[in-house]
């Protein structure tokens, strides 16, 4: 494959805004063009870049397995004039493919496969996929070659940064995400503006600080403000799954100021790992946020996802109930679908005023909004305070394709439900971290075999059932995805508690 113009290395900072800009309506004839047809002929790019700190991805075990996560989108060749080209890091498994396919309801695999074209860097190290395409011009090339017409094709990526939208510009495709230029919106600073001028509460707090001292000065005067406060939480302006997250205690005693200043580099890190040297050399690169700790008797992690098209419309997708943990309770480990029922329209109402000012100001795609909602007591309404905007796929984004991969449903933007076609309304839980010493050295066959014997796949005939990602992780490092689908809440929660006996009983025999 001989690599033709334009090559990163050539393209100017001046000629790629250029070009971005030039691209951007095209998002919207595509989009216009495809949506609510499901036969119109179209290709869709798939780089599932985790373009994040890279200091953070060398922490991340088998970051470039987590690619895997977004092969639900697989579920786009339900249209049989449809084409994906799915980019990874590493080879995907044949099996792994297989199992998807399989999956694939109303579409004979074969058809179905002969539409996608997958492609690899071959290069496992702990850098974001869209940077090691970058550096190969004929991975570009045949990216390129992959894509009938470039009217009908878009780029869909996990998260927007230069990086993706220079990659557009080279494929000569739209960048089905935010514009980077938007990203301040989706820092943390950037996300409580937000809040305040879509009227929705957040917690007491200040943006936009820079190093120690600034901390400092916003935690004496969040204590000056409240006297009560007993621990307030610092945030990194950017930061993945609440791992830049530090709560901090106030000393009980002697001088505020002094006190601070002397306790503030015993903040307590959602990651073991962490430490205050290069925690606080982060914060003077990133920038944060410092704002109260919200203490209630009563108070749950829910989350809303959200689309913004390219004609300014903002699309509810799903609310979830996050299942927090970590040493302070601040990392997202999984998450539950959908939220309670009794703050589920509560949180979808303020979401909604949160997307429309960020759709004013030309957000597109998937975007989320985390919350906590708090009470006194059973016989109070919950009160939901906004803490993030997440400009990008999400640890819930995954478990929802995967929900529409297999029953092929939509969801009840009156009642926040999700129901399949025969009307039955749908549950899940879902993670990315199960994980144990015990699953290393298993394979994908091995994983399928088990799957198959102990009839853990998922059923059309019963609309419940396991579906499993990050297969990839598996052997090397004992880490794998589910998501855990029934009709009841009740009957999720059983599944996903067989599945784990069943996991930990398999893996174990023979050690």
């Amino acid at each position: 494959m001989i690599p033709r113009p334009p090559f990163a290395s050539a393209l100017t900072l001046e000629q790629e805004l250029a070009e971005f800009e030039i691209l951007k309506p095209r998002l919207a004839e595509v989009w216009d063009l495809i949506s609510g047809r499901d036969d119109q002929p179209h290709t869709s790019v798939v780089v599932p870049s985790l373009t994040l700190d890279q200091a953070e991805m060398k922490k991340l075990d088998g970051a470039s397995f987590y690619e895997e996560r977004l092969l639900f989108l697989l579920i786009r060749l339900r249209n049989p004039r449809a084409r994906v080209v799915f980019v990874t890091s590493q080879p995907v498994h044949p099996l792994v493919l297989e199992y998807y396919f399989q999956l694939l309801v109303g579409i004979p695999a074969s058809h179905a496969r002969s539409r996608l074209t997958l492609l690899c860097a071959h290069d496992a190290s702990p850098r974001s996929l869209t940077e090691k395409i970058l550096e190969r011009p004929r991975l570009i090339e045949r990216i390129r070659q992959g894509i009938p017409d470039r009217s009908r094709a878009y780029l869909t990526v996990f998260n927007s940064t230069p990086l993706e939208r220079k990659l557009a510009v080279l494929l000569g495709i739209p960048l089905n995400g935010v514009d980077p230029a938007l990203n301040s919106f989706g820092t943390k600073s950037g996300g409580r503006k937000v809040f305040r001028e879509a009227g929705v509460p957040v917690p007491d707090g200040f943006e936009d600080l820079r190093d120690d001292a600034d901390i400092e000065g916003a935690l004496v005067a969040l204590k000056e403000r409240n006297p009560a406060l007993r621990r307030a939480v610092v945030k990194l302006n950017d930061s993945f799954s609440g791992e830049g997250n530090a709560v901090f205690r106030y000393p009980e005693a002697g001088l505020l100021a002094e006190g601070v200043h002397a306790t503030l580099p015993n903040v307590e890190f959602s990651v073991p790992w962490e430490t205050w040297d290069d925690y606080h050399a982060k914060f003077r690169r990133m920038g944060g946020i410092a704002e109260e700790f919200l203490e209630a008797p009563h108070k749950r992690s829910p989350s809303v996802q959200l689309r913004g098209d390219p004609n300014g419309d903002v699309i509810p997708i799903s609310t979830h109930d996050q299942i927090l943990g970590g040493p302070s309770g601040q990392v997202f480990l999984g998450c539950l679908f959908p939220a309670a029922d009794d703050y589920r329209m509560l949180i979808h109402g303020a979401a909604m005023r949160i997307g429309s000012v960020l759709a004013a100001k030309g957000v597109v795609s998937r975007f989320g909004v985390d919350f906590l909602v708090t009470r006194e007591d059973d016989a109070l309404p919950w009160k939901p305070w906004a803490l993030e905007i997440n400009l990008r796929m999400g640890g819930t984004t995954h478990p929802y394709l995967a929900l529409q991969f297999l029953t092929g449903g939509q969801l009840d933007g009156k009642t926040g439900l999700f129901y399949s076609p025969r009307g039955s309304p749908k549950f899940y839980r879902a993670t990315d971290n199960l994980r144990s010493d015990t699953f290393r050295g298993l394979l994908p066959e091995d994983l399928i075999e088990i799957v198959t014997i102990n009839s853990l796949h998922y059923s059309h005939n019963s609309e419940s059932g396991v579906l499993f990602h990050l297969v990839g992780a598996l052997s090397e490092y004992g880490k794998l995805g589910m998501t855990a689908i029934g009709n009841t809440r009740e009957e999720v929660e059983a599944i996903y508690g067989k599945t784990l006996r069943i996991l930990d009983h398999e893996a174990g025999m023979g050690r």
